[in-house]
């Protein structure tokens, strides 16, 4: 892939253990003798006071704030590539969109049928649903080129759609009571802001602005305020080429300080688990459920969706790919993480005990599907990438940004 290429895969790379050892630090301190000064830590108070929240602690203000700026990330992602990416034509959109969704139904189906009817934890069947993407990136990259272009772009899309649906998730079912001015005025601003490209405003600072206003009519609104970031991000102009382009702009502006920032920051203040009933927690009927959802879910959805869309003629099989190594990036799909540890803590507002034990189940679904996959990739032969496959990596990993 290049220099540039290289340094890119770096990054992912650090990233990714980054994120892994934010989240071992986490579960230490919540099970040594830090425990309270961690507990101590995640509640402290700071910031003025929040429409319908008050003065908020530095969870929430990860959680509810600085989230806001990894959906913002995504949002821009899936707009750049929906019209110039990966997903830009009906024909690319096919074997993601199919993979996606049924990588989607499957865990949730799993994850029903272990809780048994159980009405307490039904609101938890989303989960498991979620595809952490800079964890399963950053695992492909330790693996550097054993894993064919393909295989990572097969992966990223299929997370760009996974988060679609993981957005419309939280937006439609894990909503509060509505603030019906607060909603319409989020809305006008989204509208003005949408507005403010098609009068050929180029400029960065007014749609960070409007960013930051819609942050605070979605948190008044009982949306959940990281929704903010979606709407925030669709109506930044994508405009043409690099320099040209608002959109890609403010995407690899903002790209280091998410990847390396706030989500390492926030599996810090999510994944601090309390392990006082040992490991046979796993055992009882929630973590056992998120557990099934993501490590046998994920894989028999997307590689189930894969293989029937090649084989009735839907899809292309992707190029340099084999079987084994698409069976590998269906298991890397089944890390959830901060996705699923996000969804958990909204299924269970309030409840503390299901909260961890949503967390015990998504670290470990997630760190069994994270090993399964890496050993599969590890052990199938080498691919080779095409030409065309390693430009369109480039692109799609950002290659052509600037060092």
């Amino acid at each position: 892939m290049g220099a540039h290429g290289d340094l890119q895969q770096q990054r992912e790379r650090n990233a990714g253990l980054l994120l892994i050892a934010a989240a071992a630090a986490a579960l230490l301190a919540a099970n040594s003798a830090f425990a309270e000064d961690y507990q101590n830590l995640l509640h402290w108070k700071m910031g003025p006071p929040m429409p319908r929240h008050g003065q908020m602690d530095l969870h929430h203000w990860t959680a509810d704030g600085l989230m806001a700026f990894f959906f913002l990330l995504v949002g821009l992602e899936v707009k750049r590539e929906w019209y110039v990416g990966n997903l830009a034509t009906s024909a690319e959109r096919r074997l993601p969109i199919l993979a996606a969704a049924a990588g989607m139904a499957l865990p949730a189906l799993a994850y029903l049928a272990v809780i048994s009817g159980d009405r307490g934890l039904l609101s938890g069947w989303a989960i498991p649903a979620a595809t952490d993407i800079a964890f399963a990136i950053g695992v492909l990259a330790i693996l550097g080129r054993r894993v064919p272009a393909s295989i990572k772009l097969l992966l990223v899309t299929i997370a760009v759609v996974d988060d679609i649906g993981a957005v419309l998730v939280i937006a439609l079912f894990y909503t509060a009571d509505l603030n019906v001015p607060a909603l319409a005025g989020a809305l006008a601003l989204t509208g003005a802001m949408a507005a403010m490209g098609q009068f050929g405003v180029r400029r960065l600072w007014p749609y960070m602005a409007g960013f930051a206003a819609l942050w605070l009519l979605v948190l008044a609104s009982g949306v959940h305020a990281t929704i903010a970031g979606v709407l925030a991000a669709l109506t930044v102009p994508l405009g043409s080429g690099e320099a040209g382009s608002p959109l890609k702009q403010l995407e690899h502006s903002i790209h280091p300080w998410v990847m390396f920032g706030v989500v390492p920051l926030f599996g810090l203040v999510s994944a601090g688990v309390p392990l006082d009933g040992g490991l046979g927690v796993v055992a009882e009927p929630l973590p056992l459920a998120v557990i099934a959802g993501l490590f046998l879910g994920k894989q028999a959805g997307i590689l189930g969706a894969v293989w029937l869309a090649v084989r009735s003629g839907l899809a292309p099989q992707p190029r340099q790919a084999s079987w084994q190594q698409l069976y590998g990036a269906a298991l890397l799909c089944g890390i959830g993480f901060t996705m699923s540890l996000f969804i958990g803590a909204l299924a269970f507002p309030g409840d503390l005990l299901r909260i961890d034990e949503a967390k015990i189940g998504t670290l470990a679904g997630s760190l069994m599907s994270a090993v399964a996959g890496f050993l599969v990739l590890r052990l199938a032969p080498p691919g080779s990438s095409s030409s065309e496959d390693l430009e369109d990596a480039e692109e799609l990993f950002g290659a052509d940004q600037p060092d």
